[in-house]
């Protein structure tokens, strides 16, 4: 019989405004400090979009850059996809103002939603297409401009959003390279954990929706945490379990960037090292589904990870969401 298809990553693209707002900044707007901010989360600073940018223009911006990185042109794609929560309207896609941007002419595009999970719901899908022989060329893009629906009255969590995109090329892999393994999950029950209320068909936009400030991001800060430290804590043994891999098998974990307390305890529960935790919070915030391509390029500008290297993804997220993947580069 003849070998399974694998979809492999060929190429690797981020963007980041270059406005970044330190914890010395929001001194000066809520009663906060740098102290209190470090420690509760890790994070020291996070970039935000000015004026001119949006969600659109960072993923169309990672999306150039995996495609130069893959040595490919626009017209080479097959299908775009864009995780995002962030959208630049309520429709259309963003994947197809990215679509636009690049004149990639006749490709199909759509945007997932999926919260801080989409890039690893996005990898599968789009590893998906490819291993079915639908398609030979994915661009699988994470962006996010969450300071854009963050209320920053709310000292509880307008500390903790940035802005970023990441984007991958994908395409069929000849040799042991691409998705070994993936896993996603979800429970709507836990949807009140982190949403914004409105803008929707349930509570569509009106002087009381503005006045309420249900524009912008509410968040259950405890019941995140217990269910991030939870879900991070199966990935890892899931994905594990079912490649059959050891701590030692595994290069790195690059696990969506929600709060260094999370990534820490889960790491503590299930015994993984966190030297082979990538980390990069501090610079970043969380940055949703944009956080793991970010993590993952950056890991491998750093020399931490390239060719051959197994990398496990590890996310959840508003929705509630989660999901899992086992790649090697």
């Amino acid at each position: 019989m003849p070998e399974p298809i694998r979809a492999a990553i060929a190429g690797l693209g981020v963007s980041a405004p270059p406005r970044v707002m330190t914890n010395a900044d929001f001194e000066k707007i809520i009663d906060t400090s740098d102290e209190w901010i470090t420690q509760r989360t890790g994070i020291r600073q996070r970039h935000v979009v000015s004026k001119g940018e949006s969600t659109a223009t960072l993923a169309t911006d990672a999306a150039r850059k995996a495609l130069a990185d893959a040595g490919l042109e626009p017209s080479d794609l097959d299908l775009i996809l864009c995780a995002t929560v962030t959208p630049e309207m309520i429709f259309p896609a963003v994947a197809c103002f990215v679509q636009a941007d690049l004149g990639a002419t006749d490709v199909p595009a759509f945007d997932i939603s999926a919260a801080c999970s989409g890039f690893v719901y996005g990898l599968t899908v789009g590893a998906k297409f490819i291993e079915t022989g639908m398609y030979r060329r994915v661009l699988v893009i994470g962006a996010e401009t969450l300071t854009r629906f963050t209320d920053y009255t709310d000292r509880g969590s307008c500390v903790i959003f940035g802005d970023g995109a990441g984007a991958v090329v994908m395409e069929p892999s000849d040799n042991e390279r691409g998705l070994i393994y993936s896993v996603l999950g979800a429970d709507g029950t836990g949807w009140d954990f982190i949403h914004i209320p409105a803008g929707g068909s349930r509570h569509p936009a009106s002087q009381k929706t503005i006045d309420h400030r249900g524009h912008y991001i509410k968040m259950r800060g405890r019941d995140v945490y217990k269910f991030a430290v939870e879900k991070m804590r199966w990935l890892l043994g899931e994905c594990m379990d079912k490649c059959g891999l050891s701590v030692d098998d595994v290069d790195l974990v690059v696990p969506h960037q929600v709060n260094i307390r999370i990534l820490q305890s889960a790491a503590e529960k299930c015994h993984f090292p966190m030297e082979k935790v990538y980390v990069n919070i501090d610079r970043y915030g969380n940055t949703s589904s944009a956080s793991i391509p970010l993590a993952l390029a950056e890991a491998r500008d750093a020399g931490l990870v390239g060719p051959g290297s197994l990398i496990l993804m590890i996310a959840f997220g508003a929705g509630l969401t989660w999901g899992g993947a086992a790649i090697r580069l």
